[in-house]
């Protein structure tokens, strides 16, 4: 995993009109909140992971692949 936090993960290839965008506190399917957004450098994939109720579940991964833009917390 990665040393630096992930805030925010874009995904698309036009960042300002196409893409969705997903930061950690968004609320997000059915009452849920994103706890936390790793990249798993040895797959070379980014893993969103949202919280309800004190249960964090894995919600959704991208690969590599697909246009992504990443922004990282820049508190210490």
């Amino acid at each position: 995993m990665s040393s630096k936090v992930i805030r925010k993960i874009s995904i698309g290839s036009d960042y300002k009109n196409d893409a969705m965008h997903y930061a950690v506190g968004q609320q997000v399917y059915g009452g849920h909140t994103i706890s936390h957004i790793l990249c798993d450098e040895e797959k070379d994939a980014y893993n969103i992971f949202i919280k309800k109720d004190g249960e964090v579940l894995p919600w959704k991964k991208f690969n590599s692949q697909m246009a992504i833009s990443v922004e990282y917390d820049l508190e210490y």
